[in-house]
């Protein structure tokens, strides 16, 4: 029986869900909303206005991010 570790951004995720309370969808959509926006901005929404700690919501900007495809400026 194998476990496959999940690494990178979405490690944070049962964390994150669990400390703040929403799915991870939920501030995916969030970030969404602010589309063209630069990767630090959308870091800024999510500590200032919604209290994310800076480490969990750079987790959830960089997968969203990467997942979308939009550029990391």
């Amino acid at each position: 029986m194998t476990t496959e570790t999940i690494k990178g951004p979405a490690s944070y995720f049962p964390s994150i869900e669990k400390k703040y309370g929403r799915p991870i969808d939920d501030w995916q959509e969030l970030v969404r909303k602010r589309y063209p926006a630069r990767h630090m901005e959308l870091v800024g929404m999510l500590k200032s206005e919604h209290g994310i700690g800076h480490g969990h919501a750079n987790a959830i900007v960089a997968y969203t991010l990467a997942e979308d495809k939009q550029p990391a400026s």
